[in-house]
């Protein structure tokens, strides 16, 4: 699967907007053929951070680049971004989340 994790710093006024002005591309992302998951989160430490952690299928993901929703999707998020989004995109084995080993519970 591909795996990436995209933080997204975004203006302190855009803050309580941003998830809002992404929701259509939210949407449409998580509608794709092959798109495991797609899964927004704030940070604790800053609230002008957001972080998307998504999962598509081996091959998806150019797909998912080449679409019409991804370049409307990038444009709504322009106005609201201080700075170029940092992005870790790795091929990995597996197709879904496991189990911590570490902290089983029940």
């Amino acid at each position: 699967m591909i795996f990436i994790v995209v933080k997204f710093k975004v203006k302190p006024e855009s803050a309580e907007t941003f998830v809002e002005a992404t929701r259509p591309f939210t949407e449409a992302t998580r509608a794709e053929a092959g798109n495991l998951w797609f899964d927004w989160s704030r940070s604790l430490e800053d609230a002008n951070e957001f972080v998307l952690v998504e999962a598509f299928e081996d091959g998806a993901a150019e797909a998912h680049v080449g679409s019409d929703h991804f370049a409307a999707g990038l444009q709504a998020m322009r106005p609201h971004l201080v700075e170029t989004p940092r992005i870790i995109s790795r091929q990995i084995e597996g197709d879904g989340w496991d189990a911590m080993g570490e902290l089983q519970i029940g």
